[in-house]
């Protein structure tokens, strides 16, 4: 596949790989990012991502459309956000103990529910074109681009804006910095969070529906490889904001799809260290945002991590 242009084809294939591989970090992040400024954490993204995966794809099986398939996958999202959310209302729970529970319920109820459909084909997600004007191969694969990637972009831009700009951004963040101050203005903060877990939760829900009708195009228990807790951790990178989520996930995905490009050009020796490269980015990014002074700048102040 490399023989045409070189090594030019090891930027097109990460190009390409980021925009594919960076989706569904970018709908998980951005369902965190949410969350987490209404002041709750869910580490459950990971079994919500799954298990959307699985809903999105059984979905899709049956009624032959990958659209009803994204549906699924957001209401099972929800669903499970406003379970996490329910829960952490109550008094005396914890919102990373409840996370890891749900995370955990999440893969083991899309494993059990999910085995029927490991072998059937259901349909797959359509794509947009932008290599037409090319003739080469690999400008065409780098440039084709699933609608859902465009829609994250707008997702992502709509959701700043609506941060900075209107009365239901600023609920939002006046409930996640001061539950206080939220009840002092007539707020009720367990309906904003409870709110916005949900929200949170269908993006992360049509992020696993990507996965399967889309970039792995096909069901199967180990379709996500921990990328919903490490979407988690790329919210926190981006200090809860959305445009800055949106350029995190193109370089989480651009680093996923270095091992694949290079393994394209015919480079066979250690290559396979480079399909480590986003757990790897993973790790050096917290610590790099770990210090005491800069790790929570930005951060809501009732979050669980700041204090």
């Amino acid at each position: 596949m490399g023989d045409d242009i070189g090594l030019w084809s090891v930027p097109l294939a990460v190009l390409g790989g980021a925009i594919r591989v960076s989706t569904p970090f970018l709908f998980v992040s951005l369902g965190e990012c949410l969350t987490e400024r209404s002041g709750r954490i869910n580490l459950g993204l990971e079994g919500t991502l799954v298990f959307g995966a699985m809903s999105g794809y059984a979905v899709a099986y049956h009624t032959g459309s990958p659209w009803s398939g994204v549906l699924a996958a957001m209401v099972a999202g929800s669903a499970f956000g406003l379970m996490h959310g329910w829960i952490c209302k109550l008094p005396i729970v914890n919102d990373i103990a409840i996370g890891i529970a749900m995370m955990l319920f999440g893969i083991v109820l899309a494993f059990f529910f999910g085995k029927p459909y490991i072998q059937p084909v259901a349909p797959d997600l359509p794509a947009l074109n932008f290599g037409g004007w090319s003739d080469l191969p690999q400008v065409q694969a780098a440039l084709k681009i699933n609608i859902l990637f465009l829609l994250g972009i707008v997702i992502a831009v709509g959701m700043w804006w609506m941060f900075r700009n209107t009365r239901m951004g600023l609920i939002i963040r006046v409930v996640g910095d001061s539950t206080d101050a939220a009840r002092a203005m007539g707020l009720n903060p367990n309906k904003v969070r409870l709110l916005s877990t949900a929200a949170g939760g269908a993006l992360a829900g049509v992020g696993g529906a990507y996965l399967s009708l889309y970039y792995h195009g096909s069901w199967n228990e180990g379709i996500s490889s921990g990328l919903g807790l490490m979407a988690v951790a790329l919210g926190i990178f981006a200090r809860w904001n959305p445009i800055l989520c949106f350029w995190s996930a193109l370089l989480f995905g651009g680093a996923g799809a270095l091992g694949p490009a290079l393994q394209s050009v015919g480079i066979s020796q250690g290559y396979y260290l480079f399909y480590a490269a986003p757990y790897v980015l993973t790790l050096v990014m917290m610590i790099l945002t770990s210090s005491s002074t800069k790790s929570m700048t930005g951060a809501p102040g009732e979050l669980s991590i700041t204090k």
